[in-house]
């Protein structure tokens, strides 16, 4: 699919050529009309209008609730009851109604190019959004009615549950996102809850099962809508409830070890190629993406020394194989997964460039498995743990700001330099130094810094003006 980046850059291009004489006017012309350049500000307005009627569609919703809620004592229980059934049905029929309208296309489009929204659909899909709202609302409010109990959680979840089924029948990524917030919302209440018993059957295998669940409800319909943002919040679900799963489950001299290492482990080795009739990898630079980040903010966290020092000796605990059947079956996938992907490095040419590459990260993900492990089960080493993953972090970053330099990208430039300066600064503060050193460390930091932007910035525009 053909970016609305991609068409603003060569349209700019086009312009210079045309200007310097490279192409006549009917070849800029041929592809305006085959990109459509005239559609790329409108494109931009409906994304705007699009994140208004969104709002909106929040606001208006939070309206109806406070008006109902002000009536709610007094109406009769018939006027409540069809009041809800005939606002949820009038609501979601409406925005069904405006979200069929077709888009509009020109004749001479490019084929893989996305057809613009016109606001008839976007409307739509506001008051469609703004009717999943409602379900919420008629949910909690027919609870209440007819004296159902449950918790909170319970609530959250099966409300999720029916907007994630508006997701799928109507193909649309802002109710696909709400599910996931709304079932990640429920969980994180569960987990807080976690004592206390379930009031449904159902709802308690859903609770303990959710990485297994999360994958099965977020990881196709994010191929469904092709949406990088439910991908994102479905992948941080599944390793929310995965790293739940090892601490609630698993022995703790081994849910250390496994906690540190499954995760970036799944994130890195995933591969969209792995499911059949999926040609393009659409969601593996989202994947290594967090399981950068993943590494990061453990490997910050892991390089402080009383972390190392203060920590107890766990007592053994009795298993839960039931919250083991999650480890074993992803455990079993990632295990899949970095060996396909073995392979695949094993037949593919050495690359030339700076990119992170798999074996280093997987050298980083097994040491960070390896050094818990060790540290729990034979004996202590505070000291050398403290300095290995100070180490891991520094690599880490050294790694990022070359990939960053190779590749251009400023996102992973800046990440670089920012886990660097974390670094610094952290065992500034940790260690017992004086104001002087301190404000010294402070002072060279900007200065390198603002160095660093500047000469990555001048390296940049050298390389785009040659």
């Amino acid at each position: 699919m053909i970016s609305d980046k991609f068409r603003r850059e060569l349209r700019d291009q086009a312009k210079l050529w045309q200007a310097e004489g490279l192409i006549d006017t009917s070849f800029y012309q041929q592809l305006s009309e085959r990109y459509q350049f005239n559609t790329l500000e409108t494109a931009s307005r409906n994304r705007f209008l699009s994140i208004l009627i969104s709002l909106g569609g929040i606001l208006l919703g939070i309206g109806v609730i406070t008006f109902v809620a002000a009536n709610w004592q007094v109406w009769s229980r018939e006027v409540r009851v069809a009041l809800l059934l005939s606002l949820f049905v009038a609501v979601n029929a409406a925005g069904f109604y405006l979200w069929r309208i077709p888009p509009s296309r020109s004749k001479n489009s490019h084929p893989n190019m996305p057809a613009t929204k016109g606001r008839n659909k976007l409307l739509g899909e506001g008051l469609l959004l703004l009717g999943a709202l409602i379900l919420g609302a008629n949910m909690a409010l027919m609870a209440q009615m007819f004296h159902i109990g449950g918790s909170s959680y319970g609530l959250f979840l099966a409300w999720g549950i029916g907007v994630l089924g508006m997701a799928y029948s109507l193909r649309l990524t802002s109710l696909g996102v709400l599910s996931a917030l709304l079932i990640g919302l429920g969980y994180w209440l569960a987990v807080l809850d976690w004592s206390s018993k379930v009031e449904f059957s159902w709802l308690e295998v859903l609770v303990r099962q959710m990485p297994i669940a999360a994958s099965i409800m977020f990881v196709p319909l994010a191929y469904w809508c092709r949406s990088r943002a439910i991908f994102a919040i479905g992948a941080i679900a599944i390793i929310f409830s995965l790293q739940v799963s090892i601490i609630q489950g698993l022995n703790p001299t081994w849910a250390a070890a496994i906690f540190c290492a499954l995760p970036p482990a799944l994130l890195w080795g995933y591969d969209d190629a792995i499911w059949p009739k999926v040609h393009s990898r659409l969601f593996q630079p989202t994947a290594r993406s967090l399981a950068l980040l993943f590494l990061a903010g453990l490997f910050y966290v892991l390089s402080f020394y009383g972390l190392w020092q203060d920590s107890p000796n766990p007592a053994p605990t009795k298993p839960d194989w039931v919250l083991l059947a999650n480890v074993a079956v992803l455990g079993g996938f990632t295990l899949f997964e970095w060996l396909r992907l073995g392979r695949l490095e094993l037949r593919r040419p050495k690359q030339k460039g700076g990119d992170l590459t798999t074996g280093a990260i997987g050298i980083l993900i097994l040491a960070s498995a390896l050094i818990p492990l060790f540290h729990l089960n034979f004996t202590p080493i505070p000291q050398l743990a403290t300095f290995l993953f100070n180490v891991f972090l520094f690599l880490l970053a050294v790694g990022l700001i070359r990939e960053g330099l190779a590749l251009e990208n400023r996102r992973t430039f800046w990440g670089g330099m920012v886990l660097i300066t974390l670094q610094i600064i952290s065992r500034v503060f940790e260690y017992n130094t004086g104001l002087l050193l301190k404000s010294f460390v402070f002072v060279l930091c900007g200065i390198g810094v603002i160095a660093a932007g500047l000469w990555f910035e001048r390296h940049f525009a050298k390389i785009s003006d040659e």
